[in-house]
């Protein structure tokens, strides 16, 4: 985990293709009180690389994102208010790569989608 404590994943239900995982954000880590001081907000780039953690857990292959397309930031989490979250995970493998179609919500609210090709390196 690149951003040690920053979240505990609380389910982990992997199909075929299809991850869907909880997760719980850790509201006292560091990251939330420099992102921003008073109005804690979940940094985008944490969100990506968190996608790339859970898709590595699930494949069990170390991987680096190479391309990211279509990323849509749609709603604010704040960890104070919406500690726990959904992402669903879509993912393919093809040659080296691992293509990823994804998002994230809390609640009925959607925060992020985003389609990504990761490259196997380990």
């Amino acid at each position: 985990m690149l951003i040690k404590g920053l979240y505990s994943i609380v389910s982990f239900e992997q199909e075929v293709q299809k991850i869907l995982v909880s997760v719980k954000l850790h509201k006292e880590h560091a990251v939330f009180k420099g992102h921003f001081p008073g109005n804690p907000v979940m940094p985008g780039v944490c969100m990506i690389q968190m996608i790339k953690e859970l898709t590595e857990k699930a494949t069990g292959k170390e991987l680096f994102l190479s391309v990211a397309s279509n990323i849509k930031f749609m709603a604010i989490i704040n960890p104070e208010k919406n500690d726990t979250i959904q992402l669903i995970l879509d993912t393919s493998e093809e040659e080296d790569f691992v293509k990823v179609k994804s998002s994230v919500s809390f609640e009925d609210t959607l925060a992020l989608k985003l389609s990504a090709t990761f490259k196997i390196v380990g």
